[in-house]
């Protein structure tokens, strides 16, 4: 399950996943981002604005639940996540867009045998990040090359309009990614 799918970080995750042959579910804000997710290969896309995606998930997959949940909201979305994986599933957070202090029940987690893991790249060595731009080169590069996987463009500003760009992202109007240029 990749929460934000009609981000740029979620268009992107949506088309990888597929072409690495998972079966992919998403959440977005609206019906028509829902549906643009789908396009791009989720199964099944949840307007969290009128479904609760645990209830959602656990109906698809027989109560079993998601293998992988990758969150870029955090907050109130954690203990909710560690009720929709399955038994020995993984959540990554990779962002916060409500606050990363919560107070949470850790039972869950163990009782699964969760994993629950963060990623950034900012504090990664050279080398590390050497290392994953040599795995994007061999695995991803060429589903970009091929156009499997295309980056989604909602709209370009120049940098001097950054200020409208800004608003436009925290509309949370735009499906894909937001570009400045010099």
């Amino acid at each position: 399950m990749i929460h934000g799918g009609s981000s740029g970080i979620g268009t992107t995750a949506i088309q990888l996943a597929k072409c690495f042959g998972a079966t992919v579910v998403t959440t977005a804000g609206s019906q028509e981002k829902c549906q643009v997710c789908e396009q791009l290969g989720a199964t099944r896309s949840i307007n969290y604005r009128q479904e609760d995606f645990v209830e959602v998930v656990s109906e698809l997959t027989k109560g079993r639940g998601v293998e992988l949940i990758l969150d870029m909201v955090g907050g109130s979305y954690v203990e909710r996540n560690i009720k929709a994986l399955a038994v020995e599933g993984r959540l990554v957070q990779i962002a916060f867009l409500q606050p990363s202090k919560i107070s949470i029940d850790l039972m869950p987690i163990m009782l699964k045998r969760l994993i629950f893991t963060g990623s950034t790249l900012r504090p990664r060595t050279v080398v590390q990040k050497g290392a994953i731009a040599n795995e994007l080169f061999d695995k991803v590069w060429p589903l970009l090359e091929s156009a499997q996987v295309r980056p989604i463009v909602h709209k370009t500003f120049p940098l001097a309009l950054a200020a409208d760009a800004h608003r436009l992202m925290e509309s949370s109007a735009h499906i894909g990614k937001i570009i400045l240029t010099t």
